[in-house]
């Protein structure tokens, strides 16, 4: 097993070790991607939801050339050996020189001890316990086993979570047998034991908390920084809450700065007034979309009136068939239904042409025996397209390619068995 240094010392930047074994991991037009072992690291293997160090292994050769090798990822195996992925092969034997990737550590570590706080204040105030983190690249989440949190109680933990930073409680490593750690989770002192055998390594908060963990963290709350709590939605097993530790937590409260900001120069107002002025803004768009609805529902009548003088009753039949290029699928729906709806022995096919693929439109007014529904899916079954409705409104999504000669079939349908229904009507 490789022997891990972070264990004992998390700030521990740069270390000696030797290459214990290599091997080559993948190739890709003929780039490899190598493994290689160390017989001891300060690199943090991805596991328990934190991602992994990268960093970099320096080697020297006798003639005094020095082989850089840029450690892209570390993994660790059943076994407990820890693998370094890099693009350059180092030969076992060989000594390095390892460095660690500083900042993206220390950000791990402030949002993997900021996560252990933050999930400590929910325990104890809230009695919700944390069933998984993950800390991703811009953020880190926890899962709850809790219901729905109200907005000020998550207020109310970010300040308990940061009261305890400013506090700059100790953050100190110890390893303790398993049975001297079932102790203490039976005695309510430990939050959560892992499921593994041997010796257990707890992480403390002074006064606080105490939780089994295998990863890297700072060295008192203070290091944390800040923590900002950004959002919570609901998940399967409770609730996500989304947050932000360190330099993430300034570069978040910068960029919500700037965008707040800019939204308050644009609206001519002092920040504080953006609320309101998005609540007013809202306001106003509801009448004015009851407005719009009112002038679009006129020209649809006016509308209609016009392609029925255009549209002449010839056999029994008014067919009315029209494609548009301006007009969307809603306001095709609503000609259709004031067609149909103002005057007898009526048939429309309309299309909203307006974006591909289109939507066309098959309606009746209530005197034509004809269902809508039926005579669509039939016509369309030869196209390869789906559709359908009820007896007086039909409809379907059609490809530009396909439009012309739809209508022509569906036109020669209608025309087809509205003669038909007319020729068994006087025969009775």
């Amino acid at each position: 097993m490789t022997e891990r240094l972070y264990y004992a010392d998390s700030f521990l930047r740069r270390f000696t070790a030797k290459v214990t074994d290599i091997r080559e991991a993948s190739r890709t037009d003929g780039v490899s991607i190598w493994q290689i072992a160390l017989d001891r690291t300060a690199f943090y293997p991805t596991s328990g939801g934190q991602p992994c160090d990268t960093g970099s292994l320096a080697a020297s050769s006798r003639g005094g050339a020095v082989l850089d090798a840029e450690v892209e990822s570390v993994e660790e195996d059943e076994q407990g050996t820890v693998w370094h992925f890099t693009r350059k092969p180092v030969t076992a034997g060989t000594g390095v020189e390892c460095e660690i990737d500083w900042p993206r550590r220390l950000d791990h570590m402030q949002q993997h001890t900021g996560q252990h706080l933050l999930s400590a204040v929910f325990a104890r105030e809230l009695d919700a316990p944390t069933v998984s983190f993950h800390l991703g690249e811009s953020v880190s989440t926890i899962d709850l086993a809790s219901g729905p949190i109200a907005h000020h109680s998550l207020e109310r933990m970010e300040r308990i979570a940061n009261e305890l930073i400013a506090e700059d409680r100790a953050v100190t490593v110890k390893v303790v047998e398993r049975a001297e750690a079932e102790a203490m989770l039976a005695d309510g002192r430990l939050r959560k034991l892992p499921a593994r055998d041997g010796r257990i390594r707890l992480i403390e908060i002074a006064d606080y908390d105490l939780n089994a963990c295998g990863g890297t963290h700072v060295r008192s709350t203070g290091q944390i920084g800040a923590l900002l709590v950004r959002g919570m939605e609901k998940v399967s097993r409770g609730v996500r809450v989304e947050f932000v530790c360190g330099m993430r937590a300034a570069k978040a409260a910068r960029h919500d700065f700037t965008v707040l900001g800019r939204a308050a120069a644009e609206l001519s107002i002092a920040s504080d007034g953006v609320p309101a002025a998005i609540e007013r803004m809202k306001q106003e768009r509801k009448l004015a979309e009851k407005e719009r609805q009112r002038l679009r529902a006129e020209v649809a009548s006016y509308h209609a009136v016009r392609l029925l003088v255009e549209e002449q009753i010839k056999g029994g039949l008014r067919l009315v068939r029209r494609s548009f290029d301006d007009r969307d699928a809603d306001y095709v729906r609503l000609l259709a239904q004031d067609l149909t709806a103002s005057v007898p022995r009526t048939v429309v096919l309309l299309a909203s042409e307006e974006q591909w693929p289109a939507r066309l439109v098959l309606a009746k007014s209530g005197d034509v025996n004809l269902h809508c529904g039926e005579l669509l899916r039939d016509v369309l079954t030869s196209y390869g397209l789906r559709g359908g409705g009820s007896t007086e409104f039909a409809q379907t999504d059609v490809p530009e390619e396909q439009m012309e000669a739809l209508l022509d079939d569906l036109e020669a349908a209608v025309s087809a068995r509205c003669r038909l229904s007319a020729g068994r009507a006087s025969s009775e």
